[in-house]
């Protein structure tokens, strides 16, 4: 049986902890009514996350279709999740590989020839673990150009990959990353410049 616990030290960690019942995100707003995102959500379903290879000129239409804004030469392998398309802007040739999830709350803007490796997680949306109400945070996300989030990487909330970074394999980005510098770990940290052939 429960009894509360008699010191402060344990009053304040429960006082701390998450309350799920005090969450209330009736703040936010998707920014499409409910059919619309039911049928994006179908749509995703069958066409995107779907494990069969489907072409990228059909992705790329339903995608317009749905409001995204997306460049010539986008490649898109299956079992991609998108959550939003009309909070998603991409340049030209864009490279997303298989089961790469785009958690996109808030805008996500990718420049051209940016890569996103299989399993990445883009991740607009996260909780504020210091209020009891466990508060969502939405923050956009910006990948700049020539930049590549590494297979199994996270972009966390807010964070923008400068042009030419990287960010290595299940790295995760908590800042923001300079230009033309490769990240690795978690969380990422500078570990040596991109170099490019003159």
């Amino acid at each position: 049986m429960y009894s509360k616990p008699q010191n402060t030290r344990a009053r304040y960690y429960l006082k701390s902890m998450q309350h799920l019942d005090q969450f209330d995100n009736s703040w936010y707003r998707h920014g499409r009514p409910l059919w619309f995102r039911l049928l994006w959500m179908f749509v995703n379903a069958v066409f995107f996350v779907n494990p069969l290879s489907l072409s990228s000129g059909v992705k790329v239409w339903l995608l317009r279709a749905f409001g995204a804004k997306v460049g010539h030469g986008f490649f898109i392998k299956p079992q991609v999740s998108i959550k939003q398309p009309w909070l998603l802007q991409m340049g030209n040739h864009v490279w997303i590989g298989e089961q790469a999830w785009i958690d996109n709350l808030g805008l996500v803007s990718i420049a051209d020839h940016v890569c996103i490796s299989q399993g990445a997680l883009l991740l607009t949306g996260n909780h504020n673990y210091k209020q009891p109400s466990f508060d969502l945070i939405v923050g956009e996300i910006r990948l700049e150009e020539g930049c590549w989030v590494g297979a199994r990487a996270v972009v966390c909330p807010g964070i923008t990959v400068g042009r030419g970074a990287v960010l290595s394999v299940a790295s995760v980005a908590t800042h923001h990353l300079e230009e033309n510098w490769i990240y690795q770990g978690n969380p990422a940290q500078k570990t040596r410049p991109r170099l490019h052939p003159e």
